[in-house]
């Protein structure tokens, strides 16, 4: 008897959970149409990119190029060496930020999730506060230049964006809900220390949260511009985003060092001045749309963190 209403119950919630076939097809055409969204413009960025100059000046921007051409991308190539630099930039600064930025935020978000630490509410406080007060571009301009001397380093692209009062907070969610505090009090019972806990029981029960963390992080240490053209004047420090962005604001960038052997008039009226534009972009979005189906799916478990399951 016992098992039939077993049976009845689950079949019930499965008949309430169930989702009609229309409702299916609309949600299916909805999420196609937007990952058409997200891919339409990856696609005509890399059409444009391989269209010859002059079809683009003649025709404009086509979703197929006229005429096909890899001058843009020739044109890079013998850029290497900038590209090469920015590139090395790039790579560093959203490695070390992104390990370091893991590092601070899981750490904070721990110590301000265990309901038993003295200062939870304050520090609490002290994170939310950010998120609904900033102290503005200019104070902080203030504090990274002339406190703690970061102009023209790596440094001042690496902290200013390490830690996230939104990220803490989805640290300290997930702390909370996931570790449960009987867990924490039998370690504490059995003499282990809050770093212990920390390193052997709540990180390797963190995967989903690292890999959102990390990969916040690494989009925005990867696609950040702003903090290059606050802080850096040097060009041997551009990032990619940045060079770009001086690349488009300015096209002297790469014109005041010209290809060996080649006079600058020459330089000038060889360079595909709106395909190099676009296979720059491109090379900007290909590493990092490689990165993320490796995240995908703790990404995806680190997001439904708090979510009411059914």
């Amino acid at each position: 008897m016992a098992k039939n209403k077993k049976d009845l119950d689950l079949a019930e919630s499965s008949k309430l959970n169930r989702i009609s076939g229309g409702t299916n097809a609309i949600f299916n055409i909805i999420f196609i149409l937007l990952a058409l969204v997200c891919i339409i413009p990856v696609f005509f960025v890399f059409m444009i990119s391989v269209s010859s100059e002059e079809s683009i000046a003649q025709n404009g921007y086509r979703f197929i190029p006229e005429v096909f051409s890899l001058d843009a991308y020739k044109f890079l190539g013998r850029e290497i060496s900038m590209i090469g630099d920015a590139l090395g930039v790039s790579v560093i600064v959203t490695a070390v930020g992104t390990v370091l930025g893991v590092a601070l935020t899981t750490l904070m978000g721990y110590v301000i999730s265990r309901r038993s630490y003295k200062l939870n509410n304050f520090f609490t406080m002290l994170v939310f506060i950010p998120m609904v007060f900033n102290g503005g571009m200019i104070s902080s301009y203030v504090v990274n230049t002339q406190f703690m001397h970061l102009k023209d380093t790596m440094w001042a692209l690496i902290l200013p964006l390490c830690v996230s009062s939104f990220n803490v907070v989805i640290c300290k969610t997930f702390f909370r809900t996931n570790i449960p505090e009987s867990v924490i009090e039998s370690a504490q019972i059995d003499g282990a220390t809050q770093f212990q806990i920390f390193g052997k029981i709540a990180l390797p029960l963190s995967k989903p949260l690292l890999a959102t963390i990390a990969l916040f992080l690494t989009f925005g240490y990867w696609n950040d511009w702003f903090q290059s053209s606050l802080y850096i004047t040097d060009s041997s420090l551009y990032s990619l985003q940045a060079l770009l962005d001086h690349f488009e604001r300015n096209m002297q960038a790469m014109l005041s060092n010209p290809a060996l052997g080649v006079s600058m008039t020459e330089y000038i009226n060889s360079m595909p001045k709106e395909g190099a534009r676009m296979a720059m972009a491109v090379i900007i979005i290909v590493p990092i749309a490689c990165c993320y189906p490796f995240f995908q799916k703790y990404f995806i478990s680190g997001l439904t963190v708090g979510a009411v399951k059914g």
